[in-house]
């Protein structure tokens, strides 16, 4: 059965992730300048800003993902829960899997319906049949996804539509119930109709998970965000409430940009 925990059974954290001063470099490019911005706990904050401004840096530092590039180094900090992502203790393995990502494009792997879930749980040594059967329907059901596919679980993840296999990739994220969820373009690659049930998901699954989001698209921040953060060219413009920004921004480049003036 799916998880029944939600926004209430804790306080809520304003400042659950905190993006602290935090400058990026890759190599002697600077992609992030002095980023700062507390990013709430069981909330939809999305990303939104043209090509290049640095919204999936952003995006990637927090859960470490560009640690896997050579040569970049930070100044500031990232906590989460008031601990910091390079504190020494934090084992960056550890990380990943209490911040789950979904990617642009779907990328299902070349298993079935049922691998493509309990992978990171096989992955870990986790391969008690009852455990992994409960992982995969609540899992699945928590992507909005169990009906349509409990009974061709052994099926290849391939046969799925481009937004089930999306909702596929969004189950495989969540399998080990991380506490963070990073999105980016989750769905850039999908028809209209498969975008509004990804939207439709992403306002429900708020309630277990805090999501980050980064879109190009402002319709999409006004229907699912709780709160939007604007960027341009590696800088922080504005960052608040999102019906508050798009009704009446305080920036002029945030207008400018919300309003299509500039891309």
């Amino acid at each position: 059965m799916p998880a029944q925990a939600t926004s209430t059974d804790a306080a809520s954290r304003p400042d659950f992730i905190q993006v602290d001063q935090f400058s990026f470099h890759y190599g002697p490019k600077q992609a992030l300048f002095d980023i700062h911005m507390d990013i709430p706990e069981h909330q939809v904050t999305a990303l939104i800003g043209p090509s290049g401004c640095g919204k999936s840096t952003l995006l990637r530092n927090l859960n470490r993902m560009n640690d896997l590039i050579e040569g970049v180094r930070h100044e500031g900090d990232i906590r989460i829960g008031g601990t910091s992502l390079y504190d020494p203790s934090v084992e960056v393995i550890s990380l990943r899997k209490r911040v789950g990502m979904v990617f642009q494009k779907y990328n299902p792997f070349a298993k079935s319906i049922y691998e493509n879930v309990v992978f990171s749980l096989r992955v870990a040594g986790r391969g008690r049949k009852t455990e992994l059967d409960e992982t995969v329907e609540r899992a699945l059901t928590d992507a909005a996804l169990w009906d349509e596919v409990k009974d061709r679980l052994h099926d290849s993840a391939f046969g799925l539509s481009g937004g089930q296999q999306q909702r596929l990739c969004i189950a495989r994220a969540i399998a080990n119930q991380p506490e963070i969820l990073l999105m980016d373009e989750p769905c850039a690659a999908l028809d209209p109709l498969a975008t509004l049930r990804i939207e439709d998901l992403i306002i429900g699954l708020k309630q277990r998970y805090t999501i980050v989001i980064v879109t190009h698209n402002m319709e999409q921040a006004t229907r699912c965000s709780d709160r939007t953060a604007f960027l341009y060219m590696g800088k922080l413009v504005e960052y608040g409430p999102t019906l508050a920004m798009f009704e009446r921004p305080k920036e002029p480049q945030t207008e400018a940009y919300i309003t299509g003036r500039f891309s």
